[in-house]
């Protein structure tokens, strides 16, 4: 059973930036593929960032390509999103998902955050 934390989450200006965390705990982290995603009000779920295990490989959606990206520190069972010059449509849930599986659907993934709430204000 993996457990999963996020932090980071909060108040963001438009424009600015925010560094999302998540720590693993209860699994060996390096053999879990890790991913953001988030969740609008009356919105689906979407993917944001996925990451692989050794963290050599990375998915980001089209529409947060090149304003997020997502690492890992395998040492410290933790994964990050920073975020740049985010708008108004980035408010949401932002939750970190761990899965055996490598991909961009969240059914890969079996374990799941509490979720921490991004709002950007302008």
């Amino acid at each position: 059973q993996v457990q999963l934390v996020e932090s980071g989450g909060g108040l963001v200006q438009a424009g600015g930036s925010l560094r999302l965390s998540c720590a693993a705990s209860g699994g060996t982290f390096s053999s879990y593929s890790m991913a953001w995603f988030r969740q609008a009000p009356g919105k689906e779920r979407e993917l944001v960032a996925v990451i692989s295990g050794s963290g050599a490989a990375t998915i980001y959606s089209n529409y947060m390509k090149g304003r997020v990206t997502i690492s890992r520190d395998n040492a410290k069972s933790t994964v990050n999103l920073q975020m740049n010059s985010p708008n108004g449509e980035d408010t949401a849930v932002y939750s970190c998902g761990a899965g055996r599986r490598f991909g961009t659907n969240s059914d890969r993934y079996d374990y799941w955050g509490q979720g921490t709430q991004v709002t950007v204000s302008s």
